[in-house]
């Protein structure tokens, strides 16, 4: 059996708006709405897979049981452009050299944002 991972469904309220700030994060486009836009679509590059935002009728209430991590160069730089398009910082951690932030989407979906080492 083949398995192959199509898609990263984010959970939203209003998933143009998330699906935006998602696209614009990871430097992709919008390629696809359906349904309404119920579900708005994102294309895969070569840094990050396709994403999936999907309306759902209750805004998230607990943490992610599932979450994606971002590699980035500028950890600080990272963090300022998330909160500047309406995201928010979480919690720091370290373990050893590792250094990870995490943060939330405008609808508080939780991700991580690692400094590349």
């Amino acid at each position: 059996m083949r398995v192959r991972l199509s898609h990263v469904m984010i959970d939203a309220l209003d998933p143009e708006g998330v699906a935006s700030f998602w696209a614009e994060l990871l430097g992709t486009q919008i390629t696809a709405r359906v349904d309404g836009g119920r579900f708005v679509f994102l294309g895969a590059t070569e840094d990050a897979p396709a994403i999936g935002v999907q309306r759902v009728p209750e805004r998230k209430e607990t943490k992610n049981r599932v979450h994606v991590d971002l590699e980035v160069e500028d950890l600080e730089a990272a963090t300022r452009w998330i909160r500047g398009h309406g995201g928010s910082r979480v919690a720091d951690h370290r373990l050893g050299d590792l250094h990870w932030r995490v943060m939330a989407d405008p609808e508080g979906n939780e991700f991580c944002v690692v400094a590349q080492p």
